[in-house]
């Protein structure tokens, strides 16, 4: 008997985090295209057929398969109010055995920006990856100058932990980034995340 993995769908007060479906494609290539300029200088550059069709469906069969295997839960951000894309959430680079980590990346449109819909998803994401995945240890990492981006991980119970050299290659530059880290038995103060 063939048992299937249910598809992991987290609820928050707000939206509905779940896997990327094809139908997706036209909401975030539209909230990519008009978020590029509040997007452009802290991500990777984008390739040439970014926000084509092909590269969302590669997208849509690669979180499918890494969210089986285990490897990566890559989440969209609906508001249930009006099932509006609000950006998207990426667990990635889950590692098991004695390390139980994983990395988290994360986006947001410009006009959802600054109203807590990401502090609520990641907030959701930790929990569940301490209480349904089993990991210890998630990290993220941001440019040092990213103000929004280290305070959200703060108030999400993320720390502060230092800096890597030429981390990324953000918008054509190699470029330092601040690493943050969430425990979930964290000795160095209790935090509201899991």
């Amino acid at each position: 008997m063939l048992l299937r993995r249910r598809r992991v769908r987290i609820e928050t007060e707000r939206m509905t985090l779940r896997l990327p479906l094809h139908s997706d494609y036209r909401a975030w290539a539209a909230l990519r295209e008009e978020s590029r300029d509040f997007l452009t200088p802290w991500e990777p550059m984008w390739s040439a057929d970014h926000l084509s069709r092909k590269a969302f469906t590669n997208r849509v069969y690669w979180a499918a398969r890494a969210e089986a295997q285990g490897t990566a839960v890559p989440l969209m951000m609906i508001r249930r109010s009006d099932d509006s894309l609000v950006g998207a959430v990426t667990l990635d680079n889950i590692r098991r055995g004695p390390s139980q980590a994983g990395t988290l990346g994360y986006w947001t449109g410009g006009r959802f920006a600054r109203q807590g819909y990401m502090l609520e998803a990641l907030r959701a994401v930790v929990h569940f990856a301490f209480a349904d995945l089993d990991l210890s240890r998630l990290e993220a990492a941001c440019l040092p100058e990213n103000a929004a981006s280290r305070g959200v991980l703060e108030k999400a119970g993320f720390k502060y932990e230092g800096v890597a050299q030429s981390y990324l290659q953000i918008n054509g530059r190699w470029r330092n980034h601040v690493l943050y880290a969430c425990l979930r038995a964290d000795r160095r103060g209790r935090t509201d995340a899991g």
